[in-house]
């Protein structure tokens, strides 16, 4: 699927938006979840069989053994959020009190909020500088007698090495779990994402290339963790439902994934070869083999240095006046949590240096046709063009 684009790439000589000039894309970023003839069609379908509001029709049912083929997983098992997924992995792991769970302190901020909740401590350990995901060789030393689990969470286009981080794992029988809630259908060294960890978890939220406003799952192959993870949320009703409604939406849109990851990807590459000749913005950059990123977020470290010192959030709001959707990435963790909180090992240098200099796009453009692509690369140029201008406004 392709979408139009907007905008008039001569424009780009002008002034930037944010100081009075006229945008490049002046209907800003394109809407997600798209207007898509197969789910408005999966809808009317669910509105006239009454489907839609039962307990046990027949969406979950079908979205689960779609999963199920995709992944190539025994396993599958639907929840409301891609955070209650995270946090019902790791009781499946059996983290309590006590225990501890390794994380990147550069993360998503839930992961480490649902090791507090479960009572644990998160452990934090610094991320590989060109990735930007957790890197393997500083697990080792963050290992104690209290170590339950891992969580590997694959973030902005960077690939949590996963082979590399298993071995560490089995070495030591520690659980792991592995986050594609932004890499949903992607490749990690020939297999699907996610079912390199023990429990694998995807996230169908507003935003995601998978869209139910809600929602999320745990995929895996092991039947002894899904079985402790069932009896936890299953009490006589499902504690952390998926509805039959949301389930027929995401069926149509699974089936179009690899297709449109496909298009995302072609679309990145294009991106990637403009940003070459562009000093300022640096893509993540992966080094393992058979990979796809599927493309949630596409992640570039900023330096203030190629646009004449103009400080990271105002760049972004620069080129969001543009309608293009560049924002800062992530806090890190110990940047944005007390101390007492979570326990640390070793410098997080990489981890401090992503929370200031992170920035993202955001998919639904890398869905468009290549102009959208160059009208991204115009808006930064306008930026850098005009840079002494948009850092004294």
């Amino acid at each position: 699927m392709t979408f139009s684009t907007s905008g008039d790439t001569a424009k780009s000589d002008g002034l930037p938006a944010i100081i009075g000039g006229q945008p490049l894309r002046p209907a800003g970023p394109p809407s997600w979840p798209p207007d898509d003839p197969h789910v408005r069609e999966a809808l009317n379908r669910a509105l006239a069989d009454g489907s839609w509001g039962t307990y046990h029709g027949p969406h979950c049912e079908q979205l689960k053994y779609d999963l199920g083929e995709l992944h190539q997983c025994e396993h599958v098992l639907l929840c409301c959020s891609g955070t209650a997924a995270i946090e019902l992995a790791l009781h499946g792991a059996r983290v309590g009190s006590g225990d501890e769970v390794i994380l990147a302190a550069y993360d998503y901020k839930p992961n480490f909020g649902n090791v507090i909740a479960l009572g644990a401590t998160p452990v934090l350990v610094d991320i590989d500088p060109a990735s930007h995901t957790i890197d393997p060789e500083q697990i080792p030393n963050a290992i104690t007698q209290q170590t339950r689990a891992i969580v590997a969470s694959h973030l902005h286009g960077g690939i949590v090495p996963m082979s590399r981080l298993m071995e560490i794992a089995r070495e030591r029988d520690i659980t792991v779990v592995e986050d594609a809630c932004q890499m949903t259908g992607g490749r990690v060294e020939g297999r699907r994402a996610g079912m390199w960890g023990d429990l694998g978890v995807i996230s169908f939220g507003g935003s995601k290339l998978l869209s139910a406003g809600r929602g999320g799952a745990i995929i895996s192959n092991d039947a002894q963790l899904m079985q402790r993870i069932r009896l936890h949320a299953f009490r006589g009703n499902d504690v952390y439902p998926l509805s039959e409604i949301q389930a027929a939406v995401l069926v149509p849109q699974l089936r179009q994934l690899d297709a449109r990851n496909g298009i995302r990807s072609e679309r990145v590459a294009k991106l990637v070869e403009q940003l070459n000749d562009l000093p300022g913005l640096v893509p993540f950059k992966n080094d393992l083999t058979d990979c796809n990123p599927a493309w949630y977020k596409f992640g570039m470290c900023y330096e203030p240095g190629g646009f004449s010192g103009v400080p990271r959030d105002r760049f972004c709001s620069a080129v969001r006046a543009e309608g293009v959707a560049i924002d800062p990435g992530l806090r890190s963790l110990h940047r944005i949590h007390s101390a007492r909180r979570f326990r640390s090992s070793g410098e997080l240098t990489n981890a401090s240096h992503a929370d200031k200099s992170v920035v993202t796009l955001h998919h639904p453009v890398l869905l468009e046709d290549e102009s959208a692509i160059l009208e991204i690369i115009h808006a930064v140029k306008r930026i850098r063009e005009h840079a002494d201008a948009v850092a004294c406004s």
